[in-house]
């Protein structure tokens, strides 16, 4: 009886640590669509640019690898999306800091479709997610 209680309540804790993360990686696209001046939308659905396709997927996957470190040490569901919004807001912050100090070009560059921009955007991404999801820890 006690091993199906534990099973049934650690099936319960990653439903609602998954429903959470799901639920914030919704969140973080649009808001990181809606902090770019350019419609990423628009660029990778109808015009097919692979610049904004690859600055975009990295900004998630950067996203999610700080949301897994975020999980992976939380203490409590409360603990995972406290977490989880400092992650949210350091990917926000990392956009802004190459936008506006390293890179101040990169929203034309991608719109012009220029690989190399958008996987400058998607490496320093992937890099604040890392470094994120490895100080998120007791």
């Amino acid at each position: 009886m006690d091993q199906q209680y534990h099973l049934l309540s650690g099936i319960i804790n990653f439903l609602s640590y998954f429903g959470l993360g799901l639920i914030l990686i919704i969140i973080f696209k649009f808001l990181y669509a809606a902090i770019t001046p350019h419609n990423e939308w628009q660029l990778i659905k109808q015009e097919k640019n692979i610049a904004a396709a690859i600055a975009f997927g990295g900004a998630i996957i950067g996203f999610a690898i700080a949301l897994s470190g975020a999980a992976s040490n939380s203490v409590s569901i409360v603990d995972f999306l406290t977490w989880g919004l400092i992650a949210l807001g350091a990917q926000l912050l990392a956009f802004g800091v190459v936008r506006f100090i390293f890179m101040p070009k990169i929203i034309q560059r991608i719109k012009n479709g220029e690989a190399s921009a958008g996987t400058m955007l998607a490496a320093t991404n992937i890099s604040v997610g890392m470094l994120n999801a490895a100080c998120m820890s007791y």
